[in-house]
């Protein structure tokens, strides 16, 4: 009967481990001991700051603005003709793409560099260079398309977030995909950032207030990455992975026995 037991203690082993190379094999971005991240930003809290692929929209007002308040009273143009005036200089907004080389090409200035610079600085900017064609011109400028991915803790539950609002905080960001779930480590969150051509890698703690509270208003940027590293479940998947190879030994061994008996 020993033999017997051996070979059951050999058959368990075995299947553990042919079965350790898929438990949580799920698990995303994993970083090697001792991995060095990358220093977070001094000021996390800066503005948003307009991206390669970002989709810049803009309208232009003449006369510092003095247009903006004809068009909401429907006097830019003669008569009752609301939708008309709407269409004058400012009425709309006019949506342009940022390559991927921070350019934009925009009509009558051609090509000009609107990455890296904030919504007031892409205005001021706008504002200059339009200045040669007209009297003293007034920009607005909203920034759209843009977007972060969030893994909270299982990457079955990621979400792509559209930053709508100009500066929106990590804080925000993880309260639309219901915060951190019972398996998410809070004091590991990985934030992917492309940096001028380069990906930087942040680890922020937000597990306490001492050292959460300085990052909680970190502003995203576009095509960020948060992803809160899971709590590895290794008994529940080691369970899951070994039942049927256990099942199978355990039927084999009661044949083996069964026959056995007979002879």
């Amino acid at each position: 009967m020993n033999r017997y037991i051996k070979l059951l203690i050999f058959g368990f082993g075995f299947a553990l481990l042919f079965s350790s190379c898929g438990i949580n094999s799920n698990l995303m971005l994993k970083t090697p001991k001792g991995f060095k991240f990358d220093s977070i930003p001094m000021n996390p809290t800066a503005e948003y700051t307009i991206a390669p692929n970002d989709i810049v929209a803009f309208r232009l007002f003449a006369n510092h603005g003095f247009k903006v308040i004809d068009l909401s009273a429907g006097t830019t143009i003669s008569g009752n003709n609301n939708a008309a005036a709407r269409q004058g200089i400012g009425g709309t907004f006019i949506s342009y793409l940022v390559r991927y080389d921070s350019l934009v090409r925009l009509p009558m200035l051609g090509e000009l560099k609107l990455a890296g610079k904030t919504k007031l600085q892409a205005e001021m900017e706008l504002e200059k260079a339009y200045a040669k064609y007209y009297v003293d011109p007034y920009v607005q400028v909203e920034v759209r398309n843009k977007r972060v991915i969030v893994f909270p803790g299982n990457g079955a539950n990621a979400k792509v977030i559209e930053l709508k609002n100009n500066n929106t905080t990590l804080l925000e960001t993880l309260a639309q995909v219901n915060g951190i779930p019972d398996r998410g480590r809070a004091n590991r969150i990985k934030i992917l950032r492309q940096v001028e051509g380069k990906k930087e890698i942040y680890l922020v703690d937000l597990s306490t207030i001492g050292a959460g509270l300085q990052y909680v208003n970190m502003i995203m940027q576009a095509n960020d990455i948060i992803y809160v590293e899971p709590v590895p479940e290794i008994s529940k998947g080691l369970v899951k992975e070994i039942a049927p190879i256990i099942s199978l030994i355990s039927s084999a061994f009661l044949i083996y026995l069964t026959i056995n008996n007979i002879r």
